[in-house]
């Protein structure tokens, strides 16, 4: 075998390109059973984006469940989620151009069975079930009017009525769930300021005879207390998952007093940033499965439905074995179980899981080509000394990454060389990244950058209180365990000090920004779709989002200055260094006056920049041609301000004033 070529890093040959990034993966989202019928959503960059409803047969080949020209995407709170639900093999479906609601009977085209809204988009639905008899369709509906309203609502399901309001009067709805006999209704709801991480009600009430609820009877939340996925169990026990003692941990509605099933300081669940997540589904005998979060990643484990054996022990709680480090989408089936998982050295997939034997099979890849693993960096989980406030509790607090060496067996640096490194901001920033195989970084470790993913202060995965500390410090807290962790590994000799870099998008955008314009840590950052004036975003963002910054900065419009103070637009002229801004034009999170703001300030300073703008993009970038320019236009821009040449055929872009 013949030994590695020494080049510098970052001008590796890499097989993994960015065409491969861009179209060769599908965005995997809510598998479902129906009965044997295996059903999930496919994102298809190579389709404009266009989401997918699949179904697999037993024994059968997967085919699409709903024809071309139709697009499984909600904009309910923006960020979508929960598009579609099924009843036997009808497939009910919120279509993305205009957001009405369909049905889909086998054999037939797609038919709309809610009426035209009043103006475009301007009633969506999500999240929905349908009632047992196959007569009634339950879901969230959001109402954009001279105001927006969110609410639950009922329907019915061949589209012969309107929908009628069975829950109103929040800011929030989501989780509508049915007991097994249909006789009872589960949900949650939030208001402003809280987001459903902070704080949420879970609701239960009797579903009547013509449609109508009953008494609500509010089990669990509160403003301080977060609700996630409530669920009947087959005998009709009302199951949820509260972070009530500092973690979300799974409960069980017998009473007075909810019951802790398996008390853990471990994660049950994830943050709602979209509707439809399940992270714990029933056998058919009550047993439990459940995805368990610890650092490191998440396991798939079986949990004793009866929670406690009456002696005071708490029910055992076994992991099934399974190599994959990241999942979501839990569901089952009898005793098959379905999910999307990944591991260090697989992509997301469609598993199923048979409970009884134990036997496994990859349905779907994410992935339509196979990666060399040789070329495959592996996450590295490290923890490094944070600048957050210490207590009693935790007097030396510490922050989290997954670093990601060069990875290449045909290069090797130079041995007197340390690689580039690119620090990435999740976006969020109430979020996390996992360990799972994500093509976008090996896209820059096989060409010899090294990468950390942050999950600082504020992200999930740590408990509410690691969740907390980004309270009022969002733009301070945040850049600083992204420092922290590019000065730890450059210490520790895995970084060059000289040629650091910082990239995240959406919220990580924002961490982005404020690093590089408050600090001098970085030589170089790519924003994708970042905020760059906290106050716009304040007053100009969609309503799920509106009040979101109330505890990450402070009430607006009494802590203003606070706002002023943390915008990197108004103080472009302490940036140093060059910085290349993504932004697609049809963005309603973060929208594009944010980028062009910015854009004018590092104009008038004459500051190196590249701005690129993605027409028909919104939050998040969909299309395969688009993703694959991003990619090129950020890996070409740090290759000019590191100075090495990239392998292979790169298309230049404009960067001003370098």
């Amino acid at each position: 075998m013949s030994s590695p070529d020494t080049s510098p890093y970052g001008s590796w040959a890499s097989p993994i390109s960015a065409e491969l990034v861009a179209s060769g993966g599908v965005r995997l989202a809510q598998a479902t059973w129906s009965g044997d019928d295996l059903y999930w959503g496919e994102g298809r960059p190579s389709e404009g984006g266009r989401t997918v409803i699949v179904r697999r047969p037993p024994g059968g080949a997967p085919a699409d469940a709903i024809p071309a020209g139709f697009n499984a995407r909600t904009l309910v709170h923006e960020y979508g989620g929960g598009a579609y639900w099924l009843w036997g093999t009808t497939v009910f479906f919120t279509n993305f151009a205009d957001q009405r609601l369909y049905r889909v009977d086998p054999g037939n085209e797609p038919r709309p069975i809610t009426a035209e809204p009043p103006s475009p988009r301007a009633h969506r639905y999500a999240d929905g079930v349908v009632t047992p008899d196959g007569a009634t369709v339950i879901c969230v509906r959001e109402r954009h009017e001279t105001e927006v309203i969110n609410e639950i609502v009922a329907l019915p399901a061949d589209g012969s009525g309107e929908p009628v309001i069975l829950a109103g009067g929040h800011d929030f709805f989501s989780f509508p769930r049915l007991s097994p006999d249909g006789s009872r209704l589960a949900w949650t709801s939030w208001d402003h300021p809280q987001m459903p991480w902070d704080g949420t009600e879970l609701w239960v009430a009797d579903l009547l005879a013509g449609g109508a609820l009953g008494e609500p009877r509010r089990v669990a939340g509160g403003v301080d207390e977060s609700i996630f996925q409530p669920s009947f169990s087959p005998d009709g026990t009302l199951h949820f998952i509260s972070d009530r003692s500092g973690w979300w941990n799974l409960y069980a509605d017998r009473g007075a007093e909810a019951e802790p099933l398996a008390p853990e300081e471990a994660e049950f669940a994830g943050p709602q940033w979209v509707f439809a997540l399940s992270t714990y589904t029933f056998l058919p005998d009550g047993t439990i499965v459940c995805l368990v979060g610890r650092r490191g990643g998440t396991r798939l484990c079986r949990l004793d439905a009866t929670g406690h054996d009456g002696t005071g022990h708490d029910a055992p709680l076994s992991d099934l074995g399974l190599e994959y480090r990241s999942y979501s989408s839990l569901t089952s089936s009898g005793t098959r179980l379905a999910f999307i998982a990944g591991s260090p050295v697989q992509a997301a997939a469609v598993v199923t899981l048979d409970s009884a034997t134990g036997a496994h099979e990859v349905v779907r890849r994410s992935l339509a080509q196979e990666v060399d693993p040789a070329f495959v960096s592996v996450a590295e989980p490290i923890s490094f000394p944070s600048p957050t406030v210490a207590s009693e509790a935790d007097p030396t607090p510490v922050a989290h990454a997954l670093y990601y060496r060069p990875v290449n067996p045909n290069c090797a640096g130079p041995e007197d060389e340390r690689p580039p490194l690119v620090v990435m901001s999740h976006g969020g920033p109430t979020s996390a990244t996992s360990p799972e195989l994500r093509m976008e970084i090996q896209y820059f470790t096989s060409r010899g950058f090294a990468i950390v993913d942050v999950n600082y202060g504020g992200s999930t995965g740590y408990g509410r209180a690691y969740r907390d500390r980004l309270k009022g410090r969002w733009g301070v807290l945040d850049v600083d365990d992204c420092i922290g962790a590019a000065t730890f590994l450059a210490a520790r000799g895995d970084a060059d000090a000289r040629r650091l870099a910082i990239r995240g998008g959406s919220a990580g955008g924002y961490t982005t920004l404020c690093a590089l314009t408050f600090h001098d840590t970085f030589a170089a950052g790519a924003s994708y779709y970042g905020v760059a004036d906290a106050e716009t975003l304040a007053r100009d963002t969609h309503k799920f989002e509106s009040r979101y910054l109330d505890s990450l900065i402070g009430p607006y419009p009494e802590d203003r200055e606070v706002y002023w103070q943390r915008s990197p637009v108004h103080f472009a002229d302490r940036l140093s260094c060059p910085i290349i801004l993504l932004q697609g034009l049809e963005d309603a999170v973060v929208p594009p006056a944010q980028a062009e703001e910015m854009v004018a300030a590092l104009d008038a300073k004459g500051l190196p920049h590249a701005y690129i703008a993605f027409p028909g993009e919104q939050h998040g970038f969909r299309q395969a041609v688009n993703i694959r320019r991003a990619l090129e236009a950020e890996a070409y821009f740090y290759a000019r301000v590191f100075g090495f040449v990239l392998a292979g055929d790169v298309p230049e872009i404009p960067i001003k004033n370098l």
